[in-house]
């Protein structure tokens, strides 16, 4: 008899894709539609119901049976509350991070679980190997999309009832595969963005739910050089936005900390400005794939938001529990909120989230006071 496989099925090609590829080989495919957020874009639109209407189309020109579940008061209770409160402590949460954690991997698998399913399946961009001490969580082929990092906090129970159909491809073959069969999301577009936010401005949104209040804009020097729209719009390292262009020497300005207590935003002006980079840093809550912790001191590399190459890094457990993560050179804004994630060459370790850190230069140490 067939092992039966609930997919998660977004409306995008990946996810489309990935129910082809688990048809082909022989699986009883049920799609399965998460409805997580419900709020319209600017237009009036919502874009969970062109989703799923996407997502319904696919089941059906594959001819798999397809339902939509509401998980939006689970996303909200332990996602989105979540991302609130990080932006009221002055961090940078990754929402991504936790989405997977509790909601793709806990509260879908739980329900699939429930249905009798054999394995729950997703189109993210990696790879699960088994081995006799368990299931590994192995980078996708495609570097460019690998989705590890957001994976990295989900343990054995969810790695063992995975699969990930695309994984093994780069995207273009997915593309092609798409096509080939006519897939109607074949030429839809990657959405970007967080997905309760997509692609509306993201200040706003945050507006929507946390005050922001006005204050001063200070430079590592002491001088006060403007004003703020609200600590909750700025994040570690950024650039643009900040609105003190054509002050000082001409270069670009960046975002070198946060006082929350003052309602004073940091910040340091060149991109070498040893006010941006840190040493080391403090991981709290670890998570490991393998569910328990590697021989320390352990060696490997680390990366600290998805987009960032990997970092050779030497990890220690301190006595609290909490990670302490070294850097072979020092890195260029390092932030609260965001994931530390650690690899062995192909294979994710699991990781932790960024507590604090410690600056190149300890005259700075004053930058981040919560």
């Amino acid at each position: 008899m067939a092992k039966r496989v609930i997919l998660g099925m977004s409306g995008g090609v990946d996810s489309s894709v990935s129910a082809l590829l688990l048809k082909e080989a022989g699986y009883n495919v049920i799609g399965l539609f998460m409805k997580n957020w419900d709020e319209k874009d600017e237009y009036g639109v919502c874009t969970a119901t062109e989703d799923s209407d996407d997502a319904r189309r696919v089941a059906n020109q594959l001819g798999i049976p397809y339902y939509a579940i509401n998980f939006e008061k689970e996303y909200w209770d332990r996602v989105f509350t979540y991302f609130l409160n990080e932006y009221k402590k002055g961090r940078t949460p990754n929402p991504d991070v936790m989405c997977n954690q509790e909601i793709k991997f806990s509260a879908f698998l739980d329900y699939a679980l429930k249905l009798e399913a054999d394995y729950i399946a997703m189109g993210h961009y990696a790879q699960v190997e088994k081995k006799d001490d368990g299931y590994y969580l192995i980078r996708g082929k495609d570097k460019n999309k690998d989705q590890s990092y957001f994976l990295s906090r989900i343990g054995q129970k969810a790695l063992s009832k995975t699969i990930f159909p695309v994984g093994h491809l780069e995207k273009k073959q997915v593309r092609e595969l798409a096509k080939k069969h006519n897939l109607y999301t074949a030429k839809k577009k990657d959405s970007t963005g967080i997905c309760f936010i997509g692609e509306r401005n993201f200040d706003e949104f945050l507006d929507k739910y946390l005050l922001a209040k006005e204050g001063d804009i200070i430079d590592v020097e002491g001088n006060r050089i403007g004003k703020h729209s609200g600590l909750i719009h700025y994040t570690l390292g950024q650039r643009k936005g900040i609105g003190i262009g054509g002050i000082g020497t001409g270069e670009p300005w960046f975002v070198a900390g946060k006082d929350l207590k003052k309602n004073i935003l940091y910040v340091a002006q060149g991109e070498k400005n040893p006010a941006l980079y840190s040493t080391s840093l403090i991981g709290e809550s670890p998570s490991w794939i393998l569910e328990k912790a590697p021989t320390m001191p352990l060696k490997c590399t680390a990366k600290f938001r998805y987009r960032q190459s990997d970092i050779p890094v030497t990890v220690n457990v301190l006595e609290n529990g909490e990670l302490h993560i070294k850097y072979s050179n020092p890195v260029k804004a390092v932030t609260p909120g965001q994931a530390a994630v650690l690899y062995q060459d192909e294979m994710c370790l699991g990781g932790c989230i960024i507590k604090s850190t410690e600056p190149l230069d300890k005259r700075y140490l004053y930058l981040n006071q919560r």
